[in-house]
This record gives C-alpha cells, structure tokens and sequence, in this order.
C-alpha cells in the first residue's frame, strides 16, 4: 500500500470502515472482500467480548478500539480517522463482491461532481435473497468524499450522512447476509424498535394508543401489498408481519418512555 493513498493524496484513495462488535463470526469474510481498498480501518467497541480485535489485526494494523457512543458519532469518528480521500462503510456482515469493487474504482478514477454515493444491497434472509417488501434494492449511502459528508450525531438508528454536494448512485450491489432465522431478525428488530423510539421521542413525536393499532396496521399493508412483499410468498407474508410487530414494539416503547417522563398530555 503505498503512503500517498495512505495519505489520501491520491485521486481516488479509498478507505474502507468497518465498524464492529462481537463480530468474530463475520468480520474475516468481511476485510477479505475488501483486501483491494487503499487502507482497511475496523473501529471496534470496546465492549466487545469475542476475538474481533484480533481477527482484524491479522487484515490491518489500522483496528481502533473505542467506546462505542451511537452509530452516527462511531462513523464520524472513522471519517476523522480515515486516511483515504474517500470513506466507504461496511458492516461486518456485508460483502463486496469483485463486480462492486471495480466499479467503485472506475467511478472515482473518472471523476465527479459527487460527494457520496448511493449503493444497492442485496439482502440474504433465511438465504433467500429477499427482492419485495422493501428489500430491494434497499440502496444505502455509503462512499463518501472525506470533508464533505458528516452523520447527525442526534439520530439512534438507521443513520444516513449528510452531503456538502450532490449524490451519484451506483449499479452494483453490496452483499448483506443478513438474518439467518426469523428468530434472530425477531430479536435485532426489537433493538432497532427501542432506539428508534428514542428516536422519535427526541424528534418530539406523542405517542397515541390509536398508534399503538395504526402503525403496525399501516406497515402491514405497506411492506405485503405496496412493497410486493406477498410476491415473496410465506417468507414476504412474515417479515411483513415481524416489521409490523416491530413498528407495534416502538410505539409501545415510545408510550412508555413518554410516560416516564411525564409527558402524557399528547394522549388520545
């Protein structure tokens, strides 16, 4: 690897981030997709129990232990740590396969006016590739230009960076192997739920108990019948049904933090 891309003084030197806990079972297959990058950089939390630190340094001597303090402040510290003039993020569960990695490579050396680029995700659930229900192409905003991209540091889940500039979209897809039983896209989706409760009681959203039926409702129909989810069959019929209790456990968590805090008067 040669200091100038280290540097980021390259056109297009390009630092992969891969944030990371507990991710001994994934985080290997992960840094070999991405072996082609001008520097890997895995910033890991530091209350991380498994061998994930070690595992990473086999890959690069850029693993940066951590406390972790939310996703949007984790990324903004890999962009300030980032030796590359471009940052692209992957989780540990994500691969990039040849096909993406030479466009991303093709894409910079041209040249553009962009500052980020949005990347389409194929997502493996029960190793099913999942294409209805809104997930495909589940496009997520990825490579960004250093100095021109920042994450709000308020928002708890579902993070997307904000741009000094316009955004490109990208062809190839990232690989996500996502869930591999409904039982554990059950459990993960209760963790998003709590923090994106969180997220709405600092946004100053009420919860109402007609919620509590209407938002589940609502993301029933959306992800099995506007989304396609029932061309997808048992598998659609379900992870509609699971996105739909997880909208039903947010609003369940927003009502009772909202309680706690005394500010029922939005009820009805």
């Amino acid at each position: 690897m040669a200091d100038e891309a280290r540097r980021g003084s390259g056109p297009a030197s390009i630092t992969v981030a891969v944030l990371a806990r507990d991710e001994a079972d994934f985080i290997e297959g992960c840094l070999a997709s991405v072996g082609w990058a001008d520097e890997l950089l895995v910033l890991v939390d530091a209350a991380t129990r498994d061998s994930t630190v070690e595992t990473a340094r086999r890959f690069t001597e850029r693993v940066e232990v951590r406390p972790f303090a939310g996703f949007p402040r984790q990324r903004n510290l890999a962009l300030d740590l980032a030796g590359g003039r471009w940052v692209l993020f992957v989780d540990a569960d994500e691969r990039v396969p040849p096909a993406l990695a030479a466009e991303i490579r093709r894409t910079l050396a041209k040249g553009s006016e962009a500052v980020g680029f949005w990347i389409p995700r194929r997502n493996l659930i029960c190793g099913r590739w999942v294409r209805t229900a809104g997930w495909w192409p589940d496009c997520q905003l990825r490579l960004l230009r250093r100095g021109a991209a920042r994450y709000d540091e308020a928002e708890h889940v579902h993070e997307v960076a904000r741009l000094d500039g316009p955004a490109g979209r990208l062809l190839e897809p990232l690989l996500h192997l996502n869930y591999e039983t409904l039982g554990e896209f059950r459990q993960k989706q209760g963790r998003y739920a709590r923090l994106e409760a969180r997220a709405l009681y600092g946004g100053g959203v009420k919860a109402r108990r007609r919620s509590l039926l209407g938002q589940p409702a609502r993301e029933l129909w959306r992800r099995f019948v506007e989304l396609g989810g029932y061309r997808q069959g048992w598998l659609g019929l379900e992870l509609s049904l699971l996105m739909a209790e997880a909208k039903y456990r947010t609003y369940r968590e927003l009502q009772s933090v909202q309680s706690l805090s005394g500010r029922s008067d939005g009820w009805r």
